[in-house]
């Protein structure tokens, strides 16, 4: 049996937990942790250009020739390809050097320039990985208290986008989401509200 935890921030605005593989993801946009070439990786990055196909990497190439490498906390847009998505929003999170050298700002840039380009481009669901918590070496729960606290400060203030999907391919960092996403509703318990929901199938396995 599976949870999807739901975060209710009002106005129809929702932060949403699964476990799963967000290759499989069915939404406007899904966003890829990747590097700064944009020519694909290892991790969540080589799962979508494998699963999205040529289409994905030749956008990319046509991105850098323009403007060379993406920096560190910026965002831009490709097709998906062969990918259920309508779109892959490709960002590059910071490498962990300890935290005292911009990651956790780095970081936060990651979510709310993905964010508003997704409502710039007039999207509504979009599916985030955790960001740079794999290759990246950046520590799971730091990083899912920086992912959670900036979308849920950005979110409400968006004029398109209504739903955030964090899809967690390991159970670990599943549950290490959900407590950070506890924190957040402690930290403002009569500002959101907490919706849990079980399910009798297992998510599709996936990425790292």
């Amino acid at each position: 049996m599976t949870e999807t935890v739901r975060l209710s921030l009002g106005e129809g605005s929702t932060i949403e937990l699964v476990e799963g593989d967000i290759t499989r993801q069915q939404v406007d946009a899904i966003v890829n942790a990747a590097n700064s070439s944009l020519m694909g990786g290892g991790g969540v990055d080589g799962a979508i250009h494998r699963a999205g196909g040529l289409e994905i990497l030749e956008e990319c190439r046509k991105i850098v020739a323009a403007q060379g490498s993406l920096l560190p906390g910026r965002a831009v847009h490709t097709t998906a390809g062969l990918l259920p998505a309508g779109f892959v929003i490709h960002t590059v999170g910071p490498v962990w050097h300890g935290g005292e050298h911009g990651e956790p700002e780095t970081l936060a840039s990651c979510y709310r320039e993905s964010l508003m380009l997704a409502d710039r481009l007039q999207l509504q669901h979009i599916a985030f990985p955790s960001i740079s918590t794999g290759a990246y070496g950046y520590p799971v729960a730091e990083a899912a208290e920086v992912a959670l606290g900036t979308v849920a400060a950005v979110l409400p203030d968006l004029r398109y986008v209504r739903e955030v999907r964090f899809v967690l391919f390991a159970n670990r960092d599943f549950n290490t989401y959900r407590r950070a996403l506890e924190s957040l509703i402690a930290q403002n318990p009569d500002r959101y509200q907490l919706i849990v929901r079980s399910e009798n199938h297992r998510a599709e396995p996936g990425p790292s």
